[in-house]
């Protein structure tokens, strides 16, 4: 299957099977207009990223609400970026329409 084909938004496997299809590693580069569009989600490592998705993409609202309180969960602020950028970070993420999940490689 090549990249062109991969469509959440069309497509209508399992929030399960989307997760796992929809997910992979990637570098800054690919993440940063998503940033500036302002779709990406920071999970922090001690949190599972296909649980995490699991959560988003079933609006678990009291267990996200309960990460974000915890700062397991933050939306990436210009901070983030700068240290991304300067380290060349790799990532795990997953698209969670209109959202994407990103970990630290």
């Amino acid at each position: 299957m090549k990249w062109q084909d991969y469509n959440p938004g069309e497509d209508d496997s399992s929030d399960k099977e989307k997760i796992e299809k929809y997910s992979g590693e990637i570098d800054w580069a690919y993440l940063e207009p998503h940033y500036k569009a302002g779709n990406l989600v920071y999970i922090d490592p001690c949190l599972d990223l296909k649980n995490a998705g699991i959560a988003f993409s079933s609006d678990n609202q009291k267990l996200v609400k309960a990460w974000l309180k915890s700062g397991d969960v933050v939306k990436p602020c210009d901070l983030h970026v700068q240290h991304w950028k300067k380290t060349k970070a790799l990532f795990k993420a997953t698209i969670v329409r209109p959202f994407i999940l990103i970990q630290p490689q």
